[in-house]
């Protein structure tokens, strides 16, 4: 329930912030969002949650196997939390990038690498520079770096790149993604320090 709570939070927020709800409003309700995601159990210890705080088959008997994953709905809700924090946005089939619910400490203090399935089942691998978090969308791999600049760079498999000085992909390259066509090799986002919290 807590899960659900929390993506409802995220909704509100988004609508909020979409209708002008001033800053300052916008800023509780994100204390608020930040308050039931630290209700969630993964986030406590056992001794503080009471019980251990995960139990993926907590609807299994002991003599059967998996009969209901117990955190299925949990699980569900959770990643779309995550996508909204990531700042996913889709709207007339077009994806914005729009991380506002994300925090500068999700971003790596020193460089790492990122390692991946392509669409194609191969496992690529990308480096990820300082102060860059990276993860994928429809297998293709999604970069974003603390830049001066809100941009965002594609590099397609061709070795071909463009750069679009903005936060959002057109309908057709977009189109790319969804359909996991492998054209797009992945794509890296700059976002202003600013943007983050």
């Amino acid at each position: 329930m807590v899960s659900k709570l929390l993506l409802a939070t995220q909704e509100v927020i988004t609508k909020a912030r979409k209708g002008g709800v001033s800053p300052n409003i916008i800023n509780q309700l994100i204390g608020h969002y930040d308050a039931v995601k630290e209700g969630i159990g993964v986030h406590k210890s056992p001794k503080n949650y009471g019980a251990f705080p995960t139990d993926p088959y907590s609807h299994t008997p002991f003599h059967r196997g998996a009969q209901q994953p117990g955190m299925t709905g949990q699980v569900k809700e959770d990643l779309l939390a995550r996508w909204g924090e990531l700042g996913i946005v889709v709207e007339n089939g077009c994806v914005t990038f729009d991380p506002f619910l994300l925090k500068k400490s999700n971003f790596l203090e020193d460089k790492n690498r990122f390692e991946i399935r392509d669409v194609n089942n191969d496992i690529i691998s990308f480096d990820l520079p300082k102060n860059s978090i990276g993860f994928t969308l429809c297998q293709v791999p999604v970069i974003y770096q603390i830049s001066a600049e809100n941009f965002i760079k594609i590099k397609y498999f061709d070795r071909k790149e463009e750069q679009i000085l903005a936060n959002s992909l057109n309908e057709k390259l977009s189109a790319e993604i969804w359909k996991r066509t492998g054209e797009i090799k992945s794509i890296n986002v700059g976002i202003l320090e600013a943007q983050l919290r």
